[in-house]
């Protein structure tokens, strides 16, 4: 992406007593899609990451066309926190998303209340593995997409909803990875969704 700089807390924020309810959020994608940074950018807490360094053994598998600049690439998850109020926790879980990895998403899955599709417009085929595993799973999801600078097309999220061929009942946001305060929005739609979700279930008889 561009030289927009994380909006980073000054300080890590201790968990609040009053915490009672934490909520586990897999944030999924392709490669280079951004999940590490959004992760890194909204957690209150320094963020767990298994990031290294790309080799050669990796040239011919991982697919590197629109993100060649990338250096490094998560092996493992990444992991961060953040607090929504006083009693509502997220935990997040950054899943890696080159194809060699992908046996652990279904690990990852495992008690996720929700997930975040981080899209990026220029590999938009990268999704699709993403969200075909949510739906096999059955696990709410909204849809992210990570505007980056280099991106010319800029296509509209319709116009994305129906490249992915979502239905109207997924929520789709803008969003910008790298700055602290858009990565929350995209939270928070999500915890909106899964609240949305849950009143409805409530009402069906």
């Amino acid at each position: 992406m561009g030289s927009a700089t994380s909006e980073l807390p000054t300080r890590r924020t201790p968990l609040a007593d009053a915490a009672e309810t934490g909520l586990k959020i897999v944030v999924v994608g392709g490669f280079g899609v951004g999940k590490t940074t959004l992760v890194r950018s909204v957690s209150e807490i320094r963020p767990l990451n298994t990031e290294e360094v790309m080799t050669q053994a990796g040239q011919g598998v991982d697919e590197t066309k629109g993100v060649e600049s990338k250096t490094t690439t998560t092996v493992a998850f990444d992991f961060g926190r953040i607090s929504l109020n006083q009693r509502m926790v997220l935990y997040l879980f950054g899943a890696p998303g080159q194809e060699r990895f992908w046996f652990v998403w279904d690990r990852l899955f495992s008690g996720t209340l929700g997930a975040v599709v981080l899209v990026d417009t220029r590999r938009m085929e990268d999704s699709w593995y993403a969200i075909d595993r949510l739906e096999h799973h059955r696990t709410p999801f909204v849809v992210a997409v990570n505007r980056f600078d280099d991106d010319d097309a800029r296509f509209s999220l319709e116009e994305i909803r129906q490249a992915l061929a979502l239905g109207e009942h997924v929520p789709m946001i803008d969003c910008d990875a790298r700055l602290r305060s858009s990565a929350k929005e995209v939270l928070i739609c999500l915890v909106d969704h899964l609240y949305a979700l849950a009143r409805s279930q409530e009402g069906t008889p």
